[in-house]
């Protein structure tokens, strides 16, 4: 059986981070589960490991790129087979992840990516927010000459290729969106697949509406800019 591993990249998501670990165990009793706790200041390290994940605890929060590329390279120095990358706020539903492994162990892609917006789901976002993913969704396409509905999404697969990839280049701010970039142009087959989610279980997200306008102009800029770079990773 091949070895795959789920990256929940986690900042104070104690109330949150047993659920996320349980249902993923429960799910798929083959898969490991690896927490990044990003430097929390609450007891997520500790309720991830009392529910049976693996933890590593960030002694600063690196943010999200850097958590979850933390993650990917756990997984390459460890010879798994392939990672899953997964909110660790319960949005993203466990009973999804075969349709986001399974296209990977096929080899029909080596990055899936879970949409929202691919076909029509239950899940409801702000018409804002639903703007904002609409324009980085036309910046990707006018770059890579190919669409993408949800390129915030987090929720994503990789098999050993694309994990090589990223565990040595990613951005360390809101990357999702970036990487599909990097990805692309460096050969990686990245695809999308229709799933389910959820809103957060309990808190409130950490993008407010002015993080929102800066995070649109600082992707935007990047995916402009590394539109212009020439390939950054030789290996093929």
């Amino acid at each position: 059986m091949q070895r795959i591993i789920a990256i929940v990249p986690a900042l104070n998501e104690a109330r949150n981070i047993g659920t996320v670990v349980d249902n993923l165990k429960k799910v798929s009793s083959w898969l490991d589960v690896l927490v990044i706790d990003d430097g929390s200041t609450d007891q997520t390290a500790e309720v991830a490991r009392r529910h049976g994940a693996k933890v590593i605890s960030l002694p600063v929060n690196l943010g999200i790129g850097g958590a979850v590329q933390t993650g990917f390279l756990y997984a390459v120095r460890n010879h798994y087979d392939a990672a899953l990358q997964v909110d660790g706020d319960g949005q993203h539903r466990a009973e999804e992840i075969d349709k986001l492994i399974e296209p990977i162990l096929k080899d029909r892609a080596d990055v899936t990516i879970g949409s929202r917006f691919l076909s029509k789901t239950a899940y409801k976002s702000s018409r804002s927010r639903r703007m904002g993913i609409y324009l980085l969704s036309k910046t990707i396409q006018s770059v890579v000459r190919r669409k993408y509905t949800d390129p915030t999404s987090g929720f994503r697969a990789y098999n050993q290729r694309a994990l090589r990839m990223v565990s040595a280049h990613y951005s360390t701010d809101y990357p999702e969106p970036d990487a599909i970039v990097t990805l692309v142009k460096n050969g990686i087959r990245v695809i999308e697949v229709s799933v389910e989610m959820d809103a957060r279980i309990s808190g409130s997200s950490s993008i407010t509406p002015f993080k929102s306008g800066y995070y649109m102009f600082k992707v935007s800029l990047a995916i402009i800019l590394n539109s212009m770079m020439s390939r950054i990773w030789p290996e093929q």
